[in-house]
């Protein structure tokens, strides 16, 4: 997993794009400045897990195990309680880890696909997202494992926002399984 994505914490801004600020201005934007593509148009399909009676959700956290196509990456995720708490690991085998949480009492409760293209600009990551039914979204993030930088990071992270054309109307707070629900 890139250094990018190591930390306890992720602090992010989501942004839904529109016809003043559309994934081809960002593409645009990110072109005319320094920037490493990890993979472009990968698709993921995100099976999220909880107890049957909800008790992550509960406690304001999800499960997921990620499969990555043509990246072929694995991924094994825990995001909260609250917003910046973000864990994930590398794993070799979707299949083996969904039967575990299964023998450990969880089930699956959504499944999400989206086509993901993401790209490094410094110490940042941008992630553009395309889900059907949903539209096109923006994510500008950092990870880090020091709680105390978070308020700073965020306000970088909203810098940075501002050089791509985003703004505080375009933020998105839910997550896409809350807007898949609503």
């Amino acid at each position: 997993m890139s250094q990018h994505f190591q930390g306890k914490y992720e602090v992010e801004l989501k942004f839904r794009l529109n016809e003043s600020c559309s994934k081809q201005q960002l593409l645009e934007h990110l072109n005319a400045m320094e920037h490493e593509c990890m993979f472009a148009d990968n698709q993921e399909d995100d099976c999220y897990f909880d107890t049957p009676d909800g008790q992550l959700a509960a406690a304001d956290k999800s499960l997921c195990i990620r499969e990555m196509q043509p990246s072929n990456n694995l991924l094994w995720i825990l995001k909260g309680p609250g917003a910046d708490c973000c864990e994930a690991v590398n794993i070799s085998d979707a299949a083996r880890a969904r039967s575990m949480l299964s023998a450990m009492g969880y089930v699956p409760v959504q499944r999400l696909q989206k086509c993901r293209s993401i790209y490094f600009i410094g110490k940042w990551h941008m992630t553009l997202d395309s889900l059907a039914g949903l539209g096109d979204f923006a994510e500008l993030a950092i990870m880090t494992d020091d709680s105390d930088k978070l308020e700073q990071l965020r306000s970088e992270l909203w810098q940075l926002a501002a050089r791509f054309g985003l703004t505080q109307a375009m933020l998105e707070s839910r997550s896409y399984r809350q807007l898949c629900n609503s």
